[in-house]
């Protein structure tokens, strides 16, 4: 009988859970909820809170809005979001993750420690336009340097001081190749300090979703177009098992691949609900239709 197995380490991260969470608290309460962005970088999880009543805006509706309660999710946001709530009467449910939320304070730490006259770099290695990473830049005033990738640490001043962070879901392994390449071409005359701040329940999900992939004949890996997370950890997946499919939903799944395999395994991003894989799974055993 062909065996189908669920990843017991995937799914939301703490400060997703935590979010949603505090999401269907405010929405048991019937009044309107709105939410700063997507959640959770998930399709899925968004329309069954949007039925819930969640109504998601952008920061340009958020600027318009005045006495309304709004909902900050994991992701973080920068000062100037909480002034302006403070401005219109905008009553903040914050959700931000409290491993972001201490990331956030330290940068803000070294920046505001910094006189005005002296050349320091914060540098912090993340995705550009993600929202925590703008959340993180917002603590600098907008002057932190952000890389994305090994190659783009060239791109610092050697001669100048440098202090190093990162979003606290990137790659635990490009952290310590760029910490490496710093530590051998930073001048004598300057210092150089970095704080690994990448999340530990991402990261450790790296060798436990190898493991996993390997251990089955075929992979669906579930997960919503925008998670940078998930973009990550499908890669991972293809690395051991090439039999691996990156899927939003279980109509995505393509039946002509599940013949002939005796073992599948069904895994996804910190931005990917319980419910969804266990749907795939249903879709794959036929006791739901597609």
């Amino acid at each position: 009988m062909q065996r189908v197995e669920i990843d017991e380490g995937s799914g939301f991260c703490f400060g997703v859970t935590t979010a949603i969470r505090k999401a269907e608290e405010e929405l048991a309460k019937g009044e309107t909820l709105y939410c700063l962005g997507d959640i959770v970088h998930n399709g899925q999880e968004c329309e069954r809170l949007e039925k819930l009543g969640l109504v998601t805006i952008n920061h340009e509706e958020f600027a318009k809005l005045k006495h309304a309660k709004v909902l900050l999710r994991a992701h973080g946001e920068p000062p100037e979001t909480y002034q302006l709530a403070k401005e219109n009467h905008i009553e903040i449910i914050d959700a931000t993750c409290p491993v972001v939320l201490q990331l956030q304070k330290r940068i803000k730490q070294e920046y505001d420690a910094t006189p005005t006259d002296q050349e320091k770099q914060i540098v912090i290695y993340g995705k550009n336009g993600h929202a925590e990473v703008l959340g993180l830049v917002g603590q600098t005033g907008g002057k932190a340097i952000v890389i994305e990738k090994l190659e783009e640490v060239t791109k610092l001043d050697f001669s100048k001081d440098i202090r190093l962070y990162s979003q606290t879901t990137k790659s635990l392994d490009e952290f310590r190749q760029i910490v490496a390449y710093i530590e051998a071409h930073i001048a004598p005359t300057a210092t150089f300090r970095y704080f690994d701040t990448i999340c530990r329940q991402v990261a450790n999900r790296m060798p436990n979703i190898r493991r996993f992939a390997a251990a089955h004949d075929l992979i669906f890996f579930v997960c919503g177009h925008k998670s940078s997370n998930g973009k990550i950890l499908f890669e991972e997946c293809k690395k051991v098992n090439p039999n691996s499919y990156r899927i939003d939903q279980p109509e995505e799944i393509d039946r002509r691949l599940i013949q002939n395999v005796d073992s599948i395994g069904i895994c996804g991003a910190t931005s990917t609900p319980k419910w969804l894989m266990e749907a795939c799974k249903k879709v794959i055993r036929n006791e739901e239709s597609v």
